[in-house]
């Protein structure tokens, strides 16, 4: 498996607005990905995110970041965000609970 971390930079009273569409939205863009595994977005509280997508392999992670990219073109265009940090590699440990698997709703 591979993980691709994407780090952005927003405006802190924009967030709920903007952790609404992608739950809404780009989740789903993600998980219909080939090769998906998970999809986790971190708030940071204070205007930064922080995005985990997980794949089965390394091509289709790196084309997550591709995906992210026109999606943020096409559809926040409205919003004040930016790409700060891209980071792709192999998971090399992993753990999880049950609670992972249920979809967390903003």
């Amino acid at each position: 498996m591979y993980a691709t971390i994407r780090r952005y930079r927003g405006q802190a009273d924009e967030m709920d607005e903007l952790l609404h569409k992608i739950d809404t939205d780009f989740a789903q863009t993600m998980e219909e990905m080939d090769g998906f595994v998970a999809y986790e977005c971190v708030d940071d509280g204070k205007g930064g995110l922080c995005t985990i997508s997980v794949f089965r392999d390394r091509a289709a992670a790196e084309a997550s970041t591709d995906a992210a990219a026109a999606w943020i073109r096409a559809e926040l265009s409205d919003y004040k965000i930016e790409r700060l940090d891209v980071f792709t590699g192999e998971v090399s440990v992993s753990r999880a609970r049950s609670e992972m698997l249920e979809p967390a709703h903003h």
